[in-house]
């Protein structure tokens, strides 16, 4: 075999060999396997390699509910910005889906709030439309989340709040803490309706006095 053939015959097998970890590693984070994770990426495993979801082992923590594993792959390095192919990375499904304490670590961590969704939302808007106040609240207070961030539906979490909510408890709290924050109550939809008009429409008397004491219109 020539030289160049060698070295080629190298390459590729180096490749193999990374690939095989990689997948190893994606593995052991669905598994839990800290102990086999540390020691892939002390072996040169790649922290931010993808499934065929386009999950990074980051994610899959998100998605298996292993914080502390999580906690882990970003002391580790690991690229919590990254989206799958369904555009979430771990701070949008977090929120999405209320997993408050994967928000405060992935916010500690300096999560780029601007990143949006696959309806072009921030982690604001769907925990707004989905009830989940603690998630709001702990945006709002410790974040940089933009508050009147408009999606490709032309709807802001403060709209969302109102048209995709139920109009009970929580998203009044939810509306309630919007307002407090200073989200913009007269920002209205693509179509010219405001927050107001429209929890008017929906018979949303609670969320109607807020947002009347607010000063919408």
């Amino acid at each position: 075999m020539t030289l160049c053939l060698l070295i080629m015959s190298g390459c590729q097998s180096e490749e193999v060999s990374n690939d095989m970890k990689n997948a190893t590693l994606l593995q052991a984070a669905e598994q839990g396997n800290v102990e086999q994770i540390t020691k892939l990426l002390e072996d040169g495993a790649n922290i931010n390699t993808v499934d065929g979801r386009g999950r990074t082992a980051a994610m899959i923590a998100v998605h298996t509910n292993q914080l502390e594993l999580f906690e882990l792959l970003i002391e580790k390095g690991a690229d919590i910005n990254i989206r799958d192919q369904r555009s979430d990375n771990p701070l949008l499904y977090a929120g999405a889906e209320g997993l408050l304490d994967f928000v405060k670590v992935a916010v500690a961590a300096g999560a780029d709030t601007t990143i949006t969704n696959r309806f072009g939302g921030t982690a604001l808007i769907p925990a707004a439309d989905r009830g989940h106040v603690e998630v709001v609240e702990e945006l709002l207070k410790t974040s940089d989340v933009d508050i009147d961030h408009i999606n490709n539906l032309g709807w802001t979490a403060l709209l969302e709040a109102v048209l995709l909510g139920d109009g009970g408890e929580r998203h009044q709290q939810i509306i309630q803490l919007l307002v407090d924050y200073g989200a913009d109550v007269n920002l209205a939809d693509g179509e010219g309706i405001t927050p107001l008009q429209h929890a008017k429409r929906l018979n949303y008397g609670a969320i109607v006095h807020i947002l009347e004491h607010a000063g919408a219109h």
